[in-house]
């Protein structure tokens, strides 16, 4: 992932509905949901929801498949992954955390 590929993500992801909406997302897994059960599951009106997926889609946070005539949302779990590795790749230093999980204070040696 490159930076600008980094700054689209963080930019989409740095409101509250969307962010709101992509972790319902990561919630549902890769089976994905519709735009009325996001909408309906959140309380956010369907045009407001349909700025927000654009969004997240746009920033490839997103994939869209349609099934009959529903399109079908879920999170883009690719780009979340190299997101969060972007994020973590110089922790410590670059040496492995002894810790295994992602650094926090004190957790490298």
């Amino acid at each position: 992932m490159d930076t600008s590929q980094a700054i689209a993500g963080l930019a989409a992801i740095a409101q509250e509905s969307r962010l709101t909406v992509f972790r319902l997302l990561v919630q549902a897994g890769p089976d994905g949901l519709i735009a009325s059960k996001i909408s309906e599951q959140l309380g956010i009106p369907p045009s407001s929801l349909s700025f927000h997926l654009k969004e997240l889609s746009r920033a490839d946070m997103l994939r869209v498949r349609q099934d009959g005539r529903f399109m079908i949302y879920s999170a883009n779990f690719d780009t979340m992954n190299n997101l969060i590795g972007y994020l973590t790749e110089n922790c410590c230093g670059g040496q492995p955390c002894s810790s295994g999980i992602a650094c926090q204070p004190g957790t490298c040696d």
